[in-house]
């Protein structure tokens, strides 16, 4: 449930001036409302920006990356692995708008994301495995030969 708020012409919530108000500076400093909820609307960061939320977690079989992406197609994902970066990139298009229809509200968001994760060492990056099912994409990172501890003795 969105909250709804009247704004004057100087686009600032119509609060009484001369009412306290503690989070009058995150406000001003941030534009940021606490109580609207959601994130700072950052100038650099437009709000139609498209930013899946990730879970990773560590199972047996290795690292799994879990990413919400309803909407975007197989062939607009890329999984590049530098070193120990695995990046994710992708895009979600907008649907073609005509100019007939009238909006009453647009809440969905569109456009590139990326997410680059250091994988650590003893991971084993020929098999990795990613697959995009039902607007999920999973990537299982399997663990490596795990090298064990090798004692060396000491000749006199």
């Amino acid at each position: 449930m969105s909250d709804i708020t009247i704004r004057k012409s100087e686009n600032k919530p119509a609060v009484m001036e001369h009412e306290w108000d503690p989070f009058r500076w995150a406000r001003t400093l941030l534009r940021w409302d606490p109580w609207r909820g959601g994130m700072p609307n950052w100038p650099e960061m437009p709000a139609s920006s498209f930013m899946p939320a990730f879970e990773v977690k560590e199972t047996k079989e290795g690292f799994l990356f879990k990413a919400d992406v309803p909407g975007v197609e197989e062939k607009d994902i890329e999984i590049t692995l530098t070193g120990n970066r695995m990046a994710i990139t992708g895009k979600r298009e907008s649907e073609k708008e005509d100019k007939t229809d009238t909006y009453y509200t647009c809440e969905r968001s569109y456009g590139s994301f990326t997410r680059a994760f250091t994988l650590p060492e003893g991971v084993d990056p020929s098999k990795i495995h990613a697959e995009l099912k039902k607007g999920v994409l999973t990537v299982l990172v399997p663990h490596g030969v795990h090298s064990q501890p090798k004692k060396i003795t000491v000749k006199t």
